[in-house]
């Protein structure tokens, strides 16, 4: 079994009740630990804000079909373009029985904003 990652900068989610953020310093410093699912449209992947290499993609609408993808038996780490809708992606996984599940606090603005590595 994969070894889970307990994050020190945890923090309840102020909009969605029982969703903890992370920072964007301590996903970079796991992230090849973790399990990380972009959930923003195709276009917003290859767009201005890029993505975090080697991240999986599921759209968040897709997410309820295709829940079955993602790894349990790792921490998850939900990512958008602002944090909302990996929240919306954070609580649903939750409720669907994955354990270990957080939200990029800030989404893909703050990594950005923070200089850290991206693709497009």
């Amino acid at each position: 079994m994969a070894q889970l990652v307990d994050f020190e900068s945890k923090t309840e989610n102020p909009d969605v009740s029982g969703v903890f953020d992370i920072s964007p310093d301590e996903l970079l410093k796991n992230k090849d630990q973790v399990e990380m699912v972009d959930v923003r449209r195709p276009d917003e992947l290859e767009g201005e804000l890029g993505h975090i290499a080697g991240i999986k993609h599921i759209v968040l609408d897709q997410l309820p079909q295709r829940l079955g993808e993602i790894d349990k038996t790792k921490t998850v780490v939900f990512v958008c373009r602002s944090g909302g809708r990996s929240a919306q992606a954070t609580n649903f996984a939750t409720g669907n029985g994955l354990t270990n599940v957080f939200n990029l606090k800030g989404g893909m603005i703050l990594w950005n904003e923070k200089g850290f590595a991206t693709e497009k």
